[in-house]
């Protein structure tokens, strides 16, 4: 695991382990050959969704992971509006402090 991204949320995932927090990865943004892609697609398949959906204590919430200098796709940024109308927290971050924040952000939410 070399990836800068896939790096930093492992160590996310830790950290939410530690916090006795239950969350599920979605891994949404791979490559596949067209045939697999398509199968994908028909099971739900939906670029641009949030790499974790985290069960804070106040409802479910999508976090995206970039690597220090990564940025949102086109996709990525009408999923966070997608969420946003619907009132669904969609969170962006590029550390496990950023990730610290959030924790401590939601978890201390009335």
């Amino acid at each position: 695991m070399t990836h800068p991204e896939s790096m930093i949320q492992s160590a996310i995932c830790q950290l939410l382990q530690l916090h006795k927090l239950f969350f599920h990865s979605v891994p949404n943004e791979r490559k596949a050959f067209p045939q697999a892609m398509g199968r994908l697609i028909s099971m739900g398949l939906r670029p641009g969704v949030g790499d974790l959906v985290v069960w804070w204590p106040h409802g479910i919430g999508y976090v995206e992971v970039k690597a220090p200098k990564g940025k949102q796709s086109e996709n990525q940024k009408r999923f966070e509006d997608r969420c946003i109308k619907a009132g669904i927290s969609y969170d962006v971050v590029y550390s496990v402090e950023d990730m610290q924040t959030l924790i401590a952000f939601y978890c201390n939410k009335g």
